[in-house]
Formats: structure tokens, sequence, C-alpha cells
């Protein structure tokens, strides 16, 4: 088992006013802990209707200036280590698509899809809920997004914090897993949920994904400089993913952006 990740695509910045630590910071100890391909993937500004918006991510204001640093420290470490700039987004219908475009104009390199929310940020996914109903318009709304072809993968796909019927939860992630397999969209095992012993990941979740033959990944959803490719958390992921019966990958860059072409 390997310990150490060549590739971290999902890495936050302060703009999402829940991260701490300077773009360079997080580059600097990638290199050190031997990351070959950093992707940054802050949580995406939204194009809300009215005048809400939420305060866990960038606003569109920033946008510009996110993609502009990112682009230059790019180009600044280029001899030591691969930088990409994509975004972590949710799917929200109705309002997903003049997001999206808005995103496209930056030449986003790739998007990862984070569901933190049912509906149109009507109701988190962190409390626990037993209610089958609200879990399964969840996942249609989650696959709804992935066959949108744009996500090169689904970060914390067991975010949702059902607390019902075992079977009905079993059902729940089969649907998921199919989807994935059918669209070729590798699932995240999270390091941060695993370290912070977090509701997610879910070894449900992902020994279903063995059974199925899911692509698995390993993402850092760094926040923090120190949690960077962290060896003991790496470990620990591992050894959830040997219960699980599954065995995580690493994407190249040119699979990451092989779905930029769909950011339009």
């Amino acid at each position: 088992r390997y310990c150490k990740l060549k590739y971290n695509y999902h890495t936050h910045t302060p703009r999402c006013n829940h991260a701490t630590g300077s773009e360079r910071e997080y580059i600097e100890k990638a290199i050190s802990e031997g990351i070959e391909v950093l992707g940054f993937s802050d949580h995406a500004p939204y194009l809300f209707d009215g005048d809400y918006y939420s305060t866990f991510r960038m606003r569109p204001e920033e946008t510009g200036e996110y993609f502009k640093t990112i682009r230059a420290l790019a180009e600044e470490y280029r001899d030591r280590i691969t930088i990409l700039a994509g975004m972590e987004l949710e799917y929200y219908p109705g309002i997903f698509e003049r997001t999206l475009h808005f995103i496209a104009q930056y030449d986003c390199d790739y998007l990862i899809q984070g569901q933190h929310f049912w509906g149109v940020e009507e109701t988190n996914a962190n409390p626990p809920r037993d209610d089958v109903g609200m879990f399964n318009r969840y996942i249609d709304q989650l696959i709804e997004g992935m066959e949108t072809g744009v996500y090169t993968y689904v970060a914390h796909p067991d975010m949702w914090n059902f607390t019902g019927d075992a079977r009905e939860r079993e059902k729940g992630n089969l649907r998921i897993c199919e989807t994935a397999k059918r669209l070729n969209i590798p699932l995240e095992i999270n390091l941060l949920g695993l370290s912070q012993g977090r509701h997610y990941p879910t070894q449900s979740l992902f020994t279903v994904a063995a059974q199925v033959g899911n692509e698995v990944v390993l993402g850092c959803d760094t926040h923090s400089v120190e949690r960077m490719a962290n060896p003991a958390e790496l470990e620990k992921a591992m050894e959830f993913a040997a219960r699980c019966g599954v065995t995580p990958v690493e994407l190249s860059m040119e699979r990451v952006l092989a779905r930029k072409k769909n950011i339009k």
C-alpha cells in the first residue's frame, strides 16, 4: 500500500471562508510531500437568484483573481510541480447552466462534484436524517449532476447522513455506484472526513463500490497546510480502503483534464 500521493486534486484556499494558508504554502508543502500534480479546487461561486449568497464559497468577483493567482504560481513552479486550476462545484438544477457558463470563461481545468446540499442550497447533507424519501431525492440530484459530463470525480459521495433502514441505504449506495461505473466517474475517499471522524467516508458505500468495481481515489480536501498529503491520514485511508475491499488509484493529469471540454 502506498502512503504517499503523486496527485491531489482537492485543495482549498481562504476564499471559501473556512480554509487557512496561502496557495504558495500549499504548493511548498505538496512539493515536500512528493506530490507531482497539485490541483486547486476551491468552492466555486454560484450565480444564485435574488440577493442570496452562501458563506462557504468564493464570490463571483473573486473568481478572476483566483485563477490569475494559480496560473501565475503554476508558471513560477513549473520546473518543480505541475499545478492545475479547478473548482469544487455542486449541481443545483435551474441555475447550474449559467454558473457553468460563468466558470467556463476562466478556462477552468476541471470540476469535482461536492454535493453539500439537496435542492438549491435548501437542505444540508450533514445532519443525521432517517427520511428515505429525502435520501433518494438527494441521490437523484447527485446522479443528475454526474450525468452532466463535466465532473472529473465525485468528492465525498457519501456525504448525505442517512440513518434510516440499512437496506434502503444499500439500495441508494448501489444507485450511486452503478451510475459512477456507467459514466466512468471515480468516487473519492475523503481524507478530511476520515481524519476528523465525520460520518463520511462510509464503509457501507465503499463496500458496494468494491462489488460494483468502481474506480476510487483519495482526496485530501485540504483546508490547512499541515493536512496536505499527511502520511498518517494516507495510512488511515489505505486501511479504510482495505477494509472496504477497494484499491485507490491515482488519476493522471490527462485523465483529470479529459472532461475540460465539457465545461462551457
